[in-house]
């Protein structure tokens, strides 16, 4: 399925109940959605885009670059040029939670929101979520796969580890505030050899159907 879009910034018109909030940034027609927690931890509180405006944004999205699910960016969210702060090239940025609130948001907080975060990654359909830091991993592998997670994520282990999930590929991704040496490039090694992959994993079943268009599954 293909959307058509071309707006980067809340491209399906998100509205929240909160007075400021970070919507979902990037390509509709992703194969890639990197998956943050909340504004308070992940950023755009000022900039409005996802990711950006921390002192650890640089480091992030460079990494996304190098691993070539970026074409450019400006970490603080504001181009120079006036243009997109984020050019992807088939990624897409949204939170679990989208509003700035005070401090960390509660249980039924996340509860509340995961209606707009549940449609909004359904509508993008991207092959590949990338979770970052343990809570939207946490999410991610409970919701979107097949195995039962019982236990405390392990985002040491899990960094750039690839997962086979329910329709789609999870790799989560270590909260780049908490990046030790090493945590960078084994990223970037990883989402370089999945690319390199047929990571969409998609079958042709418009033989089964009338017409000459084909109908793509995965």
């Amino acid at each position: 399925m293909q959307n058509v879009t071309d707006r980067t910034r809340n491209p399906f018109g998100m509205r929240p109940d909160c007075q400021s909030y970070v919507p979902g940034y990037g390509d509709a027609n992703a194969d890639f959605h990197v998956v943050g927690d909340h504004p308070g931890v992940h950023g755009g509180v000022e900039t409005g885009v996802p990711f950006t405006g921390e002192p650890w944004s640089a480091a992030f999205l460079s990494a996304l670059s190098d691993a070539g699910l970026i074409a450019e960016f400006d970490p603080d969210g504001a181009s120079a040029a006036g243009e997109t702060p984020i050019r992807s090239e088939r990624s897409f940025f949204s939170y679990l939670h989208m509003c700035a609130t005070a401090g960390t948001p509660s249980e039924d907080d996340y509860a509340d929101m995961e209606r707009f975060f549940d449609a909004e990654l359904r509508a993008i359909a991207a092959h590949v979520l990338l979770p970052v830091g343990a809570r939207a991993t946490d999410h991610v592998l409970r919701q979107y796969t097949a195995r039962a997670w019982k236990t405390d994520v392990d985002m040491e282990a899990l960094h750039a580890e690839e997962i086979l999930g329910s329709g789609w590929l999870v790799v989560p991704i270590r909260d780049p505030a908490e990046w030790s040496d090493g945590d960078a490039g084994r990223l970037v090694e990883s989402l370089r050899e999945l690319r390199s992959t047929d990571f969409r994993r998609e079958s042709d079943l418009g033989r089964f159907i009338a017409g000459s268009d084909p109908y793509l599954v995965r």
